[in-house]
């Protein structure tokens, strides 16, 4: 399996000049831990964690620096660090120059780019833009979806990254592209729906709102040509936490 068969498509990115506030919002809204930064011409330039937003001053958890942290950082840094504790737009918080991954990567690969680099997630580029993200979920996800003999893993201003793999692509990747595109489309999900295709078998993974949307998801899934087996881990949200994060309230 490489990063195409396991990233998350269907990407929320948002450019550099969008508020703080506006981020705080889609990160809620989405469920989603992180958010690509892009410029006008959609290349990535940066990426927006939870991390970056904790500890500002509108959350009353915002920490001064050491006396002797202060005395070692050179004025650059200390102004940087400034900016990106009380700046107001993506451009000012967002971590960069980011690390990122290519569609052909494989499994191993990304794992120890994560590991390696301390990250969550990393970005799937082609020529800058952004094709899905792989998480450290996507990677199980993948690593469950293999057949027990394989043992090698190789193998507001909201914006949408849509993914395309190329103009050749497998059966695999047909299927799971036919299906994100009904949940996304046709379903119109606003859940985070991860499809991995293995030998026919498709598992379906993340969370939606409503046993509706789960039993959609699942018959999208069983109604793609050369499925042959769908596994269903998909997640419903209970309705406390939905009204939480604002799912019940109208967009």
């Amino acid at each position: 399996m490489l990063a195409k068969d396991v990233m998350t498509v269907g990407v929320v990115t948002v450019l550099e000049d969008t508020p703080v506030e506006e981020i705080a919002r889609t990160l809620l809204k989405r469920r989603i831990s992180a958010v690509p930064v892009v410029n006008l011409e959609d290349q990535l330039v940066g990426i927006v964690s939870e991390g970056d937003l904790i500890g500002r001053p509108e959350s009353g958890a915002e920490r001064d620096d050491s006396w002797w942290l202060s005395g070692i950082l050179d004025p650059e840094e200390r102004a940087r660090k400034y900016a990106r504790a009380r700046g107001h737009r993506a451009k000012d918080v967002m971590t960069t120059p980011v690390i990122t991954a290519h569609e052909d990567d494989s499994l191993a690969k990304l794992a120890a780019m994560l590991e390696g680099s301390r990250i969550k997630r990393v970005p799937v580029v082609r020529k800058d833009r952004v094709l899905g993200i792989v998480s450290r979920a996507n990677l199980l996800h993948g690593l469950a979806a293999l057949p027990d003999t394989v043992t090698d893993a190789e193998g507001s201003t909201e914006r949408i990254a849509v993914q395309s793999s190329g103009p050749v692509m497998s059966d695999a990747q047909t299927i799971r592209a036919s299906i994100l595109n009904k949940v996304h489309t046709e379903i119109g999900v606003r859940g985070s729906i991860n499809v991995i295709v293995s030998d026919g078998t498709v598992d379906l993974w993340g969370g939606v709102e409503t046993e509706a949307e789960r039993q959609a998801v699942r018959a999208a899934a069983e109604n793609t040509p050369n499925v042959t087996a769908v596994k269903d881990h998909i997640s419903v949200l209970s309705p406390a936490l939905r009204h939480l994060l604002g799912a019940d309230r109208a967009d």
